[in-house]
């Protein structure tokens, strides 16, 4: 994607000595020449930073770009394309996590010198309707978001959405067919993103067990919203009641809430399915994630801005969702940490959803769920069982 701008200029100067009689040159002689001629001077090439004036700069929700999840995933778009072209580049994190305080974030980064921002997350919709709109020389990259469903989405602003149901349902089908009968999901707020995990999880569970021929009842689900993306010490007591229930394996969904979730299994000697990127390398206890190709997708919008010129036709004002027909979606290919699972069992499951032939719903509320409500699902092969969080 990098390219590089150079300007090159040379000058020949050619320096004149004429030897003048009043009015009239004379002729020039051999022996002694009146005409000089120095050889031509040739300048150092300059080089024009064609980036000079930009900078993108990435505003951060509750977490923080150390999250091992969604702000940090997509912080390393921004940085991974910045250090290839040669872009200033940072970050913010607000004071709180209010449309006040997102507001004020971007505002400082606009006063120093951000001609880019993404904004990571559903609680930026607000603060980029108002922005956008009193900026539209700055471009906003928002991502499980769009400002329309508050205002209206303008030209200089691209929102991508992920199917997060379709990489729950992997994830869910993916923990059956390994053997796992009681699992657990552990979300953070119960934002949309975060209920399509939840929701396309419990739909994976339920085909697995319709396709594995279980009887009724045969898997029993523990489902729980912390309130937050935080890790701390309530939602590790938190998951480690689940393990002790006989909870084998918890989907952490909520950033950080999975450092907790790993640190309750590493005890209980349990497993964990990861969220938004592949989180294997934090923990052995993880066997597979469930990720959005956040990184690459931020990486392709900047490229339309700075690069190929498919910001305008393709990219400002559009907003997209990315499932598994684009790659936008799906689980880690290493399944070293499954025994029955396998590449191919994936590779068919993931072909399904591609052609059609699995649809997952995205309907958020379509079980009811609004994070403390019973939450009902349309068969008997799966329990649900929904727990407050005491935290």
């Amino acid at each position: 994607m990098k390219k590089l701008f150079m300007v090159f200029m040379a000058a020949f100067l050619f320096v004149g000595v004429v030897a003048c009689g009043g009015n009239t040159t004379a002729a020039p002689t051999t022996a002694d020449p009146a005409v000089t001629t120095e050889a031509p001077t040739t300048l150092e090439p300059t080089t024009v930073d064609p980036y000079a004036d930009e900078k993108i700069v990435l505003i951060t929700d509750k977490g923080d770009i150390t999250d091992k999840s969604f702000n940090q995933g997509a912080f390393e778009g921004v940085k991974n394309y910045a250090t290839e072209m040669g872009i200033e580049y940072g970050y913010l994190k607000p004071a709180d996590a209010t449309d006040a305080d997102y507001i004020a974030a971007i505002e400082q980064a606009i006063a120093d010198g951000a001609t880019v921002i993404v904004t990571p997350g559903f609680l930026f919709e607000t603060a980029v309707n108002a922005m956008q709109t009193a900026n539209p020389d700055v471009k906003f990259i928002i991502l499980d978001a769009n400002p329309a469903n508050v205002g209206t989405l303008e030209e200089n602003t691209h929102s991508i959405y992920y199917a997060e149901e379709q990489a729950g349902f992997l994830a869910g089908y993916a923990a059956v067919v390994e053997g796992y009968r009681h699992l657990g999901f552990m979300g953070g707020l119960a934002v949309p993103a975060v209920q399509r995990f939840g929701h396309g999880y419990i739909q994976g569970i339920a085909k697995a067990a319709a396709d594995l021929g279980l009887a009724d009842g045969a898997i029993t689900v523990d489902y729980l919203y912390t309130g937050d993306f935080k890790a701390t010490p309530e939602v590790q007591a938190a998951a480690a009641a689940m393990y002790n229930s006989g909870v084998e394996v918890i989907f952490a969904c909520g950033g950080a809430v999975g450092q907790s979730v790993m640190a309750a299994a590493g005890a209980a000697d349990a497993k964990v399915i990861g969220v938004d990127v592949d989180q294997s390398g934090d923990s052995t206890t993880v066997i597979t994630s469930a990720m959005k190709s956040l990184s690459l997708s931020v990486e392709l919008a900047l490229a339309a801005i700075f690069e190929d010129g498919t910001w305008e036709d393709d990219f400002g004002g559009v907003s997209v969702v990315l499932g598994a027909e684009v790659g936008g979606i799906g689980l880690p290919q290493d399944f070293s940490r499954f025994e029955n699972f396998d590449q191919a069992d994936y590779d068919t499951l993931y072909a399904k959803l591609v052609d059609g032939t699995i649809v997952v719903s995205s309907v958020i509320g379509a079980f009811g769920d609004d994070g403390t409500a019973a939450l009902q699902f349309e068969t008997a092969k799966v329990d649900v069982n929904v727990i407050v969080f005491e935290g």
